[in-house]
């Protein structure tokens, strides 16, 4: 019997141009993943604008992306549907 090892990261390793999970073995664990990623970038973007001029949107984005992983942890399909909704919009 072998087992056969399903990372939810994987996408990241692949050779995806822009990283993002894609076709039909893309879930919603992983696209939310990637999205919290993605967003998390912006965190580091918005928090290093000068003078706090972007603590407003860092703090908005780390409230949704923390709401995002307890959907994760909480494995709340339709909370993580919602975030992952969310996610994509951010920029």
């Amino acid at each position: 019997m072998t087992s056969t090892t399903n990372d939810p990261l994987d996408f990241l390793n692949n050779n995806n141009n822009s990283g993002k999970p894609a076709g039909p073995d893309a879930d919603l664990v992983q696209l939310l993943l990637y999205e919290i990623i993605r967003v998390k970038e912006l965190i580091a973007y918005y928090d290093s604008i000068p003078n706090g001029g972007g603590q407003l949107g860092s703090s908005i984005l780390t409230e949704l992306v923390t709401e995002a992983y307890n959907s994760l942890v909480n494995y709340d399909v339709v909370l993580m549907k919602k975030y992952y909704d969310l996610l994509q919009n951010c920029d």
